[in-house]
């Protein structure tokens, strides 16, 4: 047994080993009482999505690219004095957390991947069935939805439609005051701006009063002088998370480090339901958004594609360029990217198929022909000069 597993197994509170990619590595029998996941259930699995720790705030710790992990990745240790994990059953358990980082325990090499050991010490307080939930997280790829504490909110319930459509402005401006003439501008822009602002002070009193139904606090939401802020530290919405995750991808794959840049790019992914505020596709003041989000996605999957080939998998780089090519049929250079990979795919009469899809959709929506580039790319097919290409080990 190695140093880091007679570090955990001997442990006299709860403790589990953490690697590089804030996976468990290592869970001994305090962890499995205290939680109540077996070794073989947790092994492998995001430290966060067992843990699920929250401030007693509210406030999740857990959260990707969490400053505790981030304090592992620099080799230093990292502490909470009091937080609440979540156990199998769903109980809340309050307790503190203390580490050690294995740059400081000398490891042979074969643990080299173990970054931490983390010690979870039970409090007297016990369990903890509820918590004030201060955090608003807010999903707006694909369908509005707002969830508190892990638990979705029925918006349809809200008495008033202005009062999301508020909110939405609001988290399209989050941690920006906004002027409330812009907000009156934008709900009633056929009204005075008496009467405006009349509507404005119920809607926001109606939106404060929905927010404390749904356990948010009302610091949430500020009045600045004659505008109102969404205070950025109180919310969570789904596209900054979408594009630091994208930041870390491109970082990860300038570096070569493919297999990394994937798992932001396929987390990326997964959190790319659909356009930002889809249903709202008539409104102007969210298109250039939805606009600019859309590109980064379509450029994420090109990169994603990239990565896949990069590592041999040409399987999996053709089914992302056909996800891109569902959203965008008329993007060309994916087009010509799609045909390479099956090409190297040892598919060569799919390839020259994807041609003529290609030619077919852009003479009939942009009346066009392909370009020089992707005409050779096609000959090249033709003669064969494009080989299978195997996955590398």
């Amino acid at each position: 047994m190695n140093r880091v597993h007679d570090l955990v197994g001997f442990a006299s509170d709860a403790a589990l080993a953490i690697d590089d990619c804030s996976q468990i590595a290592a869970w001994n029998q305090g962890a499995e009482q205290l939680f109540g996941y077996s070794l073989q259930e947790v092994i492998g699995r995001n430290c966060g999505e067992i843990l699920q720790a929250v401030l007693p705030s509210g406030e999740l710790l857990c959260v990707h690219d969490c400053e505790i992990f981030r304090c592992f990745q620099c080799n230093l240790p990292c502490g909470v004095e009091d937080c609440h994990i979540r156990r199998k059953n769903g109980d809340r358990v309050a307790v503190n957390i203390s580490s050690i980082v294995t740059s400081k325990l000398n490891l042979p090499s074969r643990t080299a991947s173990v970054i931490a050991v983390v010690f979870l010490h039970e409090k007297k307080a016990g369990h903890v069935q509820t918590l004030p939930h201060k955090i608003l997280h807010v999903s707006t790829l694909g369908c509005f939805n707002l969830t508190v504490g892990g638990h979705s909110v029925a918006l349809e319930k809200w008495k008033r439609k202005q009062t999301v459509t508020l909110l939405k402005y609001l988290i399209n401006q989050v941690g920006r005051p906004v002027h409330r003439k812009r907000l009156i501008n934008y709900l009633w822009p056929n009204v005075d701006q008496n009467r405006g602002w009349d509507r404005l002070k119920v809607t926001i009193y109606q939106l404060r009063r929905e927010l404390r139904t749904i356990g948010v606090g009302d610091d949430i939401l500020k009045t600045v002088g004659n505008a109102y802020l969404l205070q950025h530290d109180a919310v969570r919405v789904d596209t900054e998370s979408f594009e630091n995750l994208l930041a870390e991808g491109w970082a990860l794959q300038l570096q070569q480090s493919w297999e990394a840049a994937l798992r932001c790019y396929n987390e990326a992914e997964h959190l790319y339901q659909g356009d930002y505020l889809e249903e709202d596709v008539y409104v102007d003041w969210c298109a250039e958004e939805r606009e600019r989000l859309r590109e980064l996605y379509l450029e994420m999957l090109t990169d994603m594609a990239q990565c896949y080939a990069q590592r041999g998998h040409y399987t999996e780089a053709v089914r992302v360029c056909r996800t891109a090519l569902a959203r965008e049929p008329c993007r060309e250079s994916i087009h010509r990217t799609l045909m390479e990979y099956l090409a190297r795919l040892g598919q060569p009469d799919r390839a020259v198929a994807q041609f003529h899809a290609c030619q077919r959709i852009l003479a009939q929506e942009l009346d066009v022909d392909p370009i020089p580039e992707t005409q050779t790319l096609y000959q090249q097919i033709l003669k064969g000069a494009i080989k299978k290409t195997e996955p590398r080990t």
